[in-house]
């Protein structure tokens, strides 16, 4: 197949790949999938697009809940992404996490599909309190890393990149890439695959230089992040709850993809 030619894209994933920072609830998430779609259907105007991706869920739960569907569809093209949910929890075991990623790798390529993947930044470079998981972080791309290289997985390398963890490329709540960011991972993957028109752009800085506080407005930004996020985050932890707890995925079908039209024109069903 063409570089860049694809008709059938299954996404997997948690809420980074389901679009949580791009849009809202109600009016809709977009996310860098979407936007990689976008992109695909540029030169595969007969492309099918479907987002298997729940927000919440571990690496383990995306594995059993979202392979098998994913394999009915048979797709040419599969991005698999997860593990950051993992390495939030206590418990987190690299050999695992990298496990459960392989076999959706082995899968996906042994029915013939193109499989991309992605490397994680180190989110204490996002959020200060975040610096004891940067260890576990540099762990999992290196299983990422293996694992694509068995079984031909292509990998966006978005770990090695300074631009990666600007805060504005960051939402609110520092775990969900803003829109901004949503756009860079998708440069990123497009820019992986060798589609046409992809650069490395998106690894520039952005143009205008980012003011970071510091001082008390640095220490109260962190207390307003921690109360605003961290607290109601560990809250669902001890409880045993997940964000993603009774929801399905957005787009579990393939559908044919429409790019999102310009400001003033109607929809189309995509």
């Amino acid at each position: 197949m063409p570089s860049g030619e694809y008709l059938r894209y299954v996404a997997l994933g948690d809420s980074q790949t389901e679009g949580l920072g791009d849009g809202d609830d109600l009016t809709g998430l977009r996310g860098w999938a979407d936007r990689l779609a976008e992109q695909l259907a540029v030169t595969s105007p007969g492309l099918h697009y479907a987002n298997l991706a729940v927000r919440g869920r571990l690496a383990a739960r995306v594995h059993a809940e979202q392979l098998g569907p994913a394999l009915a569809l048979r797709p040419d093209l599969a991005t698999v992404v997860a593990g950051v949910n993992d390495l939030l929890r206590p418990g987190f075991d690299a050999d695992e996490v990298g496990g459960h990623l392989e076999a959706m790798f082995a899968a996906l390529t042994a029915q013939g599909a193109r499989v991309a993947t992605l490397t994680f930044p180190d989110l204490a470079r996002i959020t200060p309190l975040a610096r004891p998981i940067g260890d576990r972080a540099a762990a999992l791309n290196q299983r990422i890393r293996a694992a694509a290289r068995r079984h031909g997985v292509i990998v966006a390398e978005t770990a090695h990149h300074p631009v990666v963890t600007d805060p504005r490329l960051w939402s609110a709540d520092r775990l969900h890439a803003s829109p901004l960011g949503h756009e860079r991972i998708a440069a990123a993957v497009a820019h992986a695959l060798g589609l046409p028109g992809s650069s490395d752009s998106w690894t520039r800085p952005l143009p205008s230089p980012l003011t970071v506080p510091s001082g008390w407005r640095a220490t109260a930004t962190e207390l307003r992040w921690a109360a605003a996020f961290l607290g109601p985050w560990l809250a669902r932890r001890l409880r045993g709850r997940s964000s993603g707890d009774g929801r399905t995925a957005k787009r579990p079908q393939l559908l044919p993809f429409q790019p999102l039209p310009a400001p003033g024109e109607t929809p189309g069903p995509g």
